[in-house]
């Protein structure tokens, strides 16, 4: 009767705390240059050394600029990366620096180099930790108390989360991917629809996604509130881990796949919450407002007055206020300002192919703006060898450098006040890509769409 979640926590428990929390072992421990300087102070101060070196991993990625990489201008964001790498050094931990083969934002690394693995328990001081989920592991944001708990003893104490089950199943219609599918069940659970849950994604429609379909529903689980987000490996998942640099090679592969085949959720497993929804259902999808919840399809109206319980309305309309929209307007057609292509919710080679395979053959449209930024090195290589470079190329779009770039402001690539960007992100908070700026969260797909044209457009037209 357990759910996969209950198998991967029960057998990283190594004790449960009387009337307190479970002391959980963490197999794998991320770090990047933002949330973790005072972790390793904490150290420092305590006199302690990692405990197991060998299972973190740093990268530097927030503060990455995506034009070049021989220098970071800004100061505070020089001296954040240069004292990750300094840590590292002092304390024995791989280190994949700034402008390596090696580096890129740690969500997209983490599975492309098969770090992360089914069955992990993995953590990392960013809420987007939960994009690892997506390989059968159980990932989760921590905060930097809970970061120095790791590096010191590998463990971690946490209060064990309910579980929910989302259940989607159908044929997904054409135009309509998993960024949609993430977007319609904020929309329709709320951005604190799942607070306090561990969510399992299940059904039909979720077993026919890709690998990088997948990353990108887990990336987006922590936006409706969930500690993490969680889909069960299978073949897909085999295939897409298979041979990568840090996968067990030969017998060793073998048997891990047998051991991982098992990690599934019993027939019978009773969850705290159950949902469904069919994937008919669900069009490409745009936010109108400032929390990722605040979405409708894109070819429907920003909701009415009417149409918003009493409670909400005034906060609805400060969202609306912010972004320079009205209850009630259509916002296709709408002029864009930005496009960013990129983060760790769509940066993968597969966003670049879909990207491409609208743009092909057609032009960008005068005075928009374009960052596409591919989320590793490797990204980027596999462009390259694709020929996808070419084709943005010949349709007036330039391929920048690795990293988080303009998902959030902290480094060069950030949307100017009051300009309105559409973007492939995870965050349309007010002044996430920059101070005063509005942000429309949309797939791969729209992006490339609306580029071309000038204005929000339904990539089906």
């Amino acid at each position: 009767m357990n759910t996969l979640f209950d198998k991967i926590w029960d057998a990283h428990v190594v004790q449960n705390v009387q009337d307190g929390p479970t002391q959980l072992y963490i197999d794998r421990l991320y770090c990047h240059e933002v949330t973790t300087p005072q972790a390793f102070d904490t150290l420092r101060d305590k006199g302690i050394r990692v405990f197991r070196p060998d299972h973190v991993f740093a990268m530097p990625d927030h503060n990455t600029p995506s034009d070049q990489q021989e220098r970071i201008d800004d100061p505070v964001g020089r001296k954040q990366v240069e004292t990750l790498e300094a840590n590292c050094k002092e304390f024995g931990i791989t280190h994949f620096a700034m402008g390596t083969k090696d580096n890129g934002i740690i969500h997209v690394v983490g599975p492309e180099k098969a770090l992360s693995l089914p069955g992990m328990t993995i953590v990392c001081g960013d809420s987007h930790t939960s994009t690892h989920g997506a390989v059968g592991a159980l990932a989760m944001g921590i905060g930097t108390s809970e970061v120095a708990e790791v590096l010191a003893s590998q463990c971690i104490l946490q209060a064990k989360p309910k579980s929910m089950r989302i259940n989607i199943n159908g044929e997904l219609q054409p135009g309509v991917t998993a960024k949609d599918i993430a977007l319609y069940i904020m929309a329709q659970m709320t951005t604190s629809g799942a607070t306090g849950y561990v969510v399992e994604y299940a059904g039909d429609t979720i077993r026919n996604l890709s690998m990088e379909g997948r990353l990108t529903l887990s990336n987006l689980s922590i936006e409706m509130g969930s500690r993490a987000g969680i889909i069960a490996p299978d073949e897909t998942t085999f295939a897409y881990l298979k041979d990568r640099e840090y996968a067990p090679k030969g017998e060793a592969w073998d048997k891990a796949v047998e051991e991982w085949k098992k990690l599934k959720s019993d027939d019978d497993a009773v969850f705290d919450m159950e949902v469904s929804y069919r994937a008919e259902d669900i069009k490409p999808r745009i936010t109108y407002g400032t929390n990722p919840g605040a979405g409708i399809a894109i070819d429907e109206c920003i909701p009415t007055l009417d149409e918003i319980p009493e409670s909400e309305q005034a906060g609805f309309l400060s969202q609306l206020k912010y972004m320079q929209f009205e209850p009630g307007q259509k916002l296709l057609g709408t002029p864009i300002d930005y496009c960013f292509l990129g983060a760790c919710t769509n940066g993968r080679i597969e966003d670049f192919r879909a990207f491409a395979s609208v743009v092909k053959g057609k032009k960008k449209a005068e005075g928009v703006v374009a960052w596409l930024v591919p989320g590793s090195w490797l990204v980027r290589q596999q462009i390259i060898d694709e020929g996808i470079d070419k084709v943005l190329e010949e349709a007036g779009f330039e391929l920048r450098l690795p990293s988080c770039s303009s998902c959030l402001a902290m480094n060069p690539d950030k949307v100017p006040a009051g300009k309105l960007s559409i973007s492939t992100s995870n965050r349309n908070f007010v002044g996430r890509q920059g101070p005063g700026a509005r942000t429309i969260l949309a797939s791969p797909l729209v992006v490339a769409a609306s580029a071309l044209t000038g204005v929000i457009t339904d990539p089906r037209a």
